[in-house]
């Protein structure tokens, strides 16, 4: 009954600081694109929430916060296999739920915090339930969305490590379907970005958490120790480094796979620390207590991102500024009475979304902060401090 108490106390908490993230974040581009663009099956979760709930910044984000919520069950319950103490897996949820990562799944519209719990919800009903399971969702996965196909990819190896013909055939089977729906990008030449994608995994999870999860990951290859959560972990983040020597990749569509390895990473942890004399614990002790500042650093820039405009001298370099102002733009057109615009097309779909259309009569142009008029222009500012400046020209036509 406690660890139940303590893991909804964990949720509830979780859930409330992502309602006010969604409260502040405006749409960015990338997801006006998913939104508008060509069809998908976020695309089609988002226009249902939007249908039910109307066209606000809780629609668009609360499908994420429920695949979110239902990871962590999902993560918790699988745990159960790895870690036996309870309050070790409350260690690993509460790590998980602060992961950059993981909290950019949670809040941001794309395939990331889906193909999370897609994976997850495999891996339990796997493990949990008949296998003859597994193989309808798989079906389901190959279907909706093509950054399954590095799952596909796992399994085949897995598989073939475990002589399962069946499995093996099956998974070659979707493996082949997905390639065709959706097509894989294996083009390019080398242009050395291994570095850039070990810095994406590095800030994905935090240096030291990245650099852990990849020794365990290799320890437990030595050890010949491994089993489906290896598989599934490994192979993508070996495909994702493979192909950084020729071209820039989607870290979204890797990360997800090497966040599925933290209950094996937990245990590996736990293990180490616990076969050792207390006077022995003090490196695992520092790894721990390293990581958690890391990870509560993270959280608190996170939570309080807008501040950093204070100290920051070009608010362009934000790192979080594609998740700002068109939701206080649209606004402030509209306290103008200014219900259209013409602009570029990334901030017109932005603005589209909070009822702003496009329009030849309203001239939208971003302009220089130093240079804003504020009889002819619009200012968005945070914390009294100016962030953007746009020249609104009004053009009259007959």
């Amino acid at each position: 009954m406690i660890p139940r108490i303590i893991l909804l106390c964990i949720i509830s908490i979780d859930v409330l600081i992502l309602l006010f993230q969604t409260s502040i974040l405006s749409i960015s581009n990338h997801e006006a694109d998913l939104l508008y663009g060509n069809f998908s099956f976020i695309q089609l979760i988002e226009n249902i929430s939007l249908a039910l709930l109307g066209q606000n910044d809780l629609a668009l984000r609360l499908p994420m916060i429920i695949f979110h919520i239902l990871s962590v069950i999902l993560l918790y319950k699988i745990s159960k296999k790895y870690l036996i103490n309870y309050r070790n897996r409350i260690w690993l949820i509460l790590v998980f739920v602060l992961l950059p990562g993981v909290i950019s799944s949670a809040l941001l519209v794309d395939s990331a915090g889906f193909v999370i719990f897609g994976l997850l919800l495999f891996i339990y009903i796997y493990e949990k339930l008949e296998v003859k399971y597994s193989y309808y969702l798989l079906s389901v996965l190959s279907i909706l969305d093509g950054t399954f196909i590095s799952l596909f990819l796992s399994l085949i190896f897995y598989s073939f490590y475990k002589k399962d013909k069946e499995f093996l055939l099956f998974n070659i089977f979707l493996f082949i379907v997905s390639l065709l729906i959706y097509g894989f990008d294996a083009s390019g030449s080398p242009k050395g970005h291994l570095l850039d994608t070990i810095g994406l995994y590095s800030a994905i999870f935090t240096p030291i958490i990245f650099v852990y999860i990849f020794y365990v990951l290799y320890k437990k290859f030595l050890s010949k120790n491994i089993d489906i959560l290896w598989f599934i972990s490994t192979i993508p983040l070996l495909l994702s480094l493979l192909l950084s020597f020729r071209q820039r990749i989607y870290i979204e569509e890797f990360a997800p796979y090497l966040i599925v390895a933290l209950p094996i990473v937990a245990q590996s942890f736990y293990s180490s620390y616990r076969v050792r004399l207390k006077v022995f614990r003090g490196k695992y002790k520092t790894i721990f207590v390293v990581s958690a500042m890391f990870l509560l650093l993270n959280f608190i820039v996170v939570l309080f991102n807008r501040e950093l405009y204070f100290v920051i001298d070009n608010p362009s370099k934000h790192f979080a500024k594609k998740m700002h102002i068109a939701k206080e733009l649209a606004q402030e057109l509209k306290n103008k009475d200014i219900l259209c615009v013409q602009t570029d097309k990334n901030m017109a779909r932005r603005l589209k979304f909070y009822g702003i259309n496009n329009c030849e009569q309203n001239i939208l142009k971003q302009q220089e902060l130093s240079l804003r008029n504020e009889k002819n222009s619009v200012t968005i500012s945070y914390r009294y401090v100016p962030i953007y400046s746009a020249s609104v020209t009004n053009i009259n036509i007959k």
